[in-house]
């Protein structure tokens, strides 16, 4: 029974943790297991193999670790670094904001890079900061793919060229925790060293299992790297898995089950088709803004995100009765402004395991609660926006045809 019980179902909108399919619950609802039976060991060799499809990967090495996307982070750092290492880092949102604390605390020498929120990384500094590292001092490049705090998505295609251009020997590390799976990723061909993603986005599992994806070179990283680590040393997994065993320690017998379905329900739909339903889902969310005549927070369309939509309010209304007033009157769970952009926006998810119908219910939703707070919106303008769109754009579903 919920918590605090409301009829119906919860309308989950937030940018994770979001929606879990039917058949992964069910795939998850069983009793625990000897994780050193022969059963786990084959379940986990097809998994290491599957997950490295979502990365876009064949010559990665994954290490699915019982943590959250912050435990994710901290593995591709110590893994891969060693105190007093130069980082470049971009702050441009919340978590990218937490991310740079955690290199900072981890003792990296942080060359912050800061772009308003609302705004991509800035890649012309970058460029400068490559350029005038001939001494090779910067020992790796990290970026947040997809800032879920404003809805803003980094081009990580140009970062490779920005190193491949100067010849800099720099890793290049991605939180991809809320784009793998949902946006365009591509780690072999965009040379990332290290990518990592949480359980709980849009491969639409709880929260609980950090999947890291290491390149060769990021493996080799790691057998000089000094950073003390433990939990999340990745030698160790490695050992297991010349062992035939895979697990270092005991793993979650009920998400492996979990993954292993929503695994099989992404490669059923076509991981190509699951990013264009986000692409659709993305764009009718940002009609629906533009018929309110409200703005989106990301500040130029090259960094919209396809998974979030942080929307500004007006001056005179906080944000967070928008999401009190959500939950409260309508079981409808919105996304809080955080930080700087606390009481400006609200914000949208839109990924994981979600159709265009389920979207259409949350826009219907936001118009009422706007006009709760005293915003003049008319009623169906959103909706009518997000629909117009959608109704040529839906393909037939593939196993219906």
């Amino acid at each position: 029974m919920d918590y605090v019980y409301g009829p119906g179902k919860n309308h989950l909108f937030v940018p994770g943790p979001v929606n879990i399919p039917e058949p992964v619950i069910r795939a998850m609802n069983r009793n625990n297991e000897d994780y050193r039976s022969p059963a786990v060991p084959a379940l986990t060799k097809t998994l290491l193999e599957d997950v490295k499809k979502i990365f876009k990967t064949t010559s990665g090495t994954p290490f699915m670790i019982p943590t959250t996307g912050t435990g994710a982070w901290e593995s591709a750092l110590t893994n891969t670094l060693s105190p007093g290492d130069r980082t470049v880092s971009f702050q441009i949102g919340q978590f990218s904001l937490l991310w740079i604390d955690q290199q900072q605390r981890l003792k990296f020498n942080v060359d912050v890079v800061e772009s308003d929120w609302g705004q991509g990384a800035n890649l012309d500094i970058l460029a400068e900061k490559l350029a005038a590292d001939t001494a090779h001092t910067i020992k790796a490049i990290c970026i947040v793919h997809n800032e879920t705090a404003t809805g803003v998505t980094n081009n990580l295609a140009t970062v490779r060229k920005i190193l491949d251009h100067y010849q800099h020997p720099a890793l290049f590390l991605v939180d991809g925790v809320s784009s793998i799976c949902a946006l365009d990723f591509r780690m072999d061909e965009w040379g990332v060293d290290v990518a990592l993603t949480g359980s709980q986005k849009a491969l639409s599992l709880p929260t609980g299992m950090g999947i890291v994806c290491a390149s060769p070179k990021a493996l080799e990283a790691s057998k000089t790297a000094k950073s003390v680590r433990v939990f999340f040393d990745w030698n160790d997994y490695l050992k297991f898995y010349k062992m035939g065993t895979y697990w270092p320690y005991t793993p979650s017998i009920q998400l492996l089950y979990g993954l292993r379905a929503a695994l099989d329900l992404i490669f059923e739909e076509g991981l190509d088709n699951v990013i264009a339903r986000h692409g659709r889902l993305a764009k009718a969310t940002r009609l629906a803004v533009e018929a309110w005549g409200l703005k989106n927070c990301t500040q130029k369309e090259e960094w919209f995100s396809d998974t979030v939509t942080a929307v500004v309010v007006p001056s005179y209304i906080d944000s967070s009765e928008i999401v009190r007033r959500a939950w409260k009157r309508y079981n409808l769970s919105l996304g809080l402004g955080l930080n700087k952009v606390a009481g400006k926006v609200f914000r949208i998810g839109h990924l994981g395991n979600l159709n265009e119908l389920q979207l259409l219910g949350c826009l219907a939703g936001v118009e009422m609660i706007l006009k709760d707070v005293g915003y003049p919106v008319k009623l169906g303008s959103g909706v009518a926006a997000a629909c117009a769109y959608l109704q040529n754009t839906i393909p037939l579903i593939p196993s219906r045809i």
